[in-house]
């Protein structure tokens, strides 16, 4: 159904009315036990500097102000420098959601202004204090993943959320894809969970627009996101297979004729049996070599966790210097210099991270400290 709410630039005689708007969400973060979030912020100067730009925008229901947000569509600033964790995209220009606000009585405003950056920008960032649960809950309900943790000016730290809106991809298709297949992955072991696949997707397409940008390839984008929204989902028989599972799943999908041919729907289910990083082989087309390499996901600190949380899970009864050592053993095993890694697509910054992993492999000790960080967090 329609929308009850509309959205236009916020303007100088809005001050008032925002700033009131302002109030009634700073008493909800205290009421639910959000102290030091917005102590002093954010104050008129700031609202009026987001006009100036811009980029404050006021929601109407229709012709009351319900609701305020700024969406910034410049770079921000103190999303720079991101720990534990990075951006599944860091090349598509993004927008920022800020200073989210409403007035009493009133539900949807968040979706609203959520649905606007959405149909505005690419690629979407946010962050919020991890003691803010309602906008936590609206960030996961709107399927963006967490990427790390970034810090304010004032150096106070805030979980930090991207999603990618992929316009290239058929509106339909990802709306089935959203719908259908990517739930499918809350329910798998801690390494193939959401966030790794939209990173995944993330890098795929960041692949495939690097590719057609060099004119080496003409890649299909509704194949290249397609790919790596279902290349694991054979987990759901168990990792060993799981790569001709998946491949299984995608030429047994019927709702994929609405958009490929068999020929397409062959190539998908070939690039999902070609992922997997222990193959020996080649993957037969550059579609199965963009996931293979997308499926990598290097970021040192990254794989290091899901290496440790994959053997926890699996191997409960292993003591901390036996889960040290099959963690050590992985990671050199696949990652070291000589591991059985492959990447196959110089541009990723796979490459570049890649070299930054074998330095922290070779660094038994800081390793060790990494190790033993995360452990310690899992209550082990």
């Amino acid at each position: 159904m329609p929308t009850p709410y509309s959205v236009r630039p916020a303007t100088p005689p809005d001050l008032e009315r925002i700033m009131q708007l302002i109030d009634h969400s700073r008493s909800i973060m205290r009421a639910v036990g959000n102290a030091s979030q917005w102590v002093g912020y954010p104050g008129s100067d700031l609202i009026g500097s987001d006009m100036e730009r811009g980029i404050g925008h006021v929601i109407l229901q229709q012709d009351q102000i319900v609701g305020y947000f700024a969406l910034l569509l410049e770079p921000e600033p103190t999303y720079t420098y991101i720990e534990d964790g990075q951006w599944i995209d860091d090349t598509t220009p993004y927008g920022t959601l800020h200073r989210l606000a409403c007035a009493p009585g009133v539900q949807g405003i968040a979706r609203c202004a959520f649905s606007f950056a959405e149909e505005h920008c690419a690629s979407v960032r946010v962050d919020t204090h991890r003691d803010n649960p309602i906008m936590l809950h609206i960030i996961a309900s709107r399927g963006y993943t967490r990427c790390g943790v970034v810090y304010m000016r004032d150096g106070s730290p805030r979980e930090a959320f991207q999603k990618m809106t992929y316009p290239m991809v058929s509106p339909s298709l990802r709306s089935y894809v959203e719908a259908a297949i990517l739930p499918r992955y809350n329910h798998f072991d801690a390494a193939h969970r959401p966030d790794h696949i939209q990173t995944v997707m993330a890098q795929s397409m960041e692949l495939r627009n690097a590719l057609q940008k060099q004119g080496t390839a003409n890649l299909n984008p509704d194949m290249v996101y397609t790919i790596a929204a279902y290349h694991d989902t054979g987990i759901v028989e168990g990792r060993e297979r799981h790569h001709l599972v998946s491949g299984r799943i995608i030429r047994n999908d019927q709702h994929l004729r609405q958009w490929f041919t068999p020929e397409e729907i062959e190539t998908m289910a070939q690039a999902a049996e070609d992922h997997r990083a222990s193959s020996s082989a080649t993957p037969r087309s550059l579609y199965g070599q963009i996931v293979a390499e997308a499926d990598r996901d290097i970021e040192p600190a990254t794989i290091v966790r899901r290496t440790i949380q994959y053997g926890l899970s699996h191997y409960p009864g292993l003591g901390r210097e036996a889960q040290w050592q099959r963690t050590l053993e992985h990671l050199q095993e696949k990652y070291a210099e000589g591991g059985y890694l492959k990447l196959f697509i110089p541009v990723s910054r796979n490459a570049r991270q890649l070299q930054k992993l074998r330095q922290l492999i070779a660094d038994t000790d800081q390793l060790r400290a990494l190790f033993n960080t995360i452990v310690q967090k899992a209550g082990k």
